[in-house]
């Protein structure tokens, strides 16, 4: 564990603003303007493309196989993130993967409120498809709410019969709306970066009155049985913690296979901070590492 960058990433997030003590403008533009603050580096190629009518990106790293790609779906609670606040972990996930990556800028709460979202991953994987994409050849990842939504993704795309793709990815999945969890209490005050108040406010704007339990809002609640491969890291220090944990057990249990990393002393979806936390390099080349081996 590397302390000192541990110790730094910490004192920054205890000055930051809290979730919801802005105006959805404001908190937008943060994380926008706080995810770019990482600048993709020059050797990333990077081609805006329209994915049947969602905005999409692809974003290249050198080495990275032009049949191969990872379907990336943004955290931000439903309501704020995009590409741009992303952008520098969805090239570090090309670089380590060996694929192009695909990120989307999907509809977004409480503008467009569920199932938008779910409806525009679907639309854009059966896009790369007709792209001439093979399935075997596609993954799909998210973090935070882009973890529930990679999953509830992969639940739609069974439900609808349409050929699944090679793995799915949950980065601190986001994958039980009704907080309820135990985690979410017993983890409040040593969660540094989410809490309760303020995500579950986010929650609501998805929600938009539906029940918290539909399993395309709250993929823990669903049938797991046929999906894919699923690679699933979590922090100790998460109030969502058990909601990556309750999807593993589910999933294990329905015979899906699931690759688990549980890292008791980290944040949520550290992998972002990957270029001032080692240990946030080590996690996205283990999804590197772990996509390549799914990839036929």
């Amino acid at each position: 564990m590397s302390q000192a960058q541990l110790d730094k990433l910490l004192s920054i997030f205890e000055k930051m603003p809290t979730l919801g003590s802005m105006s959805l403008e404001q908190e937008r533009t943060n994380l926008d303007e706080g995810g770019a603050r990482f600048l993709v580096p020059d050797d990333v190629t990077q081609e805006v493309v329209d994915a049947d009518g969602v905005p999409a990106e692809f974003l290249v790293a050198p080495g990275a196989d032009a049949e191969r790609v990872v379907l990336y779906l943004h955290g931000g609670g439903y309501v704020i993130g995009s590409i741009k606040s992303h952008r520098y972990l969805m090239q570090n996930v090309s670089r380590f993967a060996a694929a192009k990556t695909l990120g989307l800028d999907y509809r977004l709460a409480p503008e467009n409120p569920f199932p938008a979202a779910v409806e525009d991953a679907t639309k854009a994987y059966c896009w790369l498809l007709a792209q001439g994409y093979k399935a075997k050849n596609i993954a799909i990842a998210g973090d935070s709410a882009g973890g529930g939504l990679t999953l509830a993704t992969l639940v739609n795309l069974r439900e609808k019969g349409i050929e699944l793709p090679a793995a799915g990815v949950l980065i601190s999945p986001w994958a039980d709306l009704t907080g309820e969890a135990a985690s979410v209490k017993a983890r409040a005050d040593i969660d540094p970066m989410v809490k309760p108040e303020g995500l579950y406010s986010l929650g609501d704007k998805y929600l938009d009155g539906t029940d918290a339990k539909n399993p395309l809002a709250s993929p823990v609640f669903a049938d797991m049985a046929g999906l894919p491969p699923l690679c699933i890291h979590v922090g100790g220090k998460e109030i969502l913690y058990d909601d990556a944990i309750t999807v593993a057990d589910k999933a294990r249990a329905a015979g899906v296979e699931v690759e688990l990393l549980d890292e008791p002393e980290l944040f949520h979806v550290w992998h972002a901070f990957a270029p001032m936390l080692e240990e946030g390099q080590q996690a996205v080349e283990k999804i590197g590492a772990f996509l390549q081996k799914q990839f036929k």
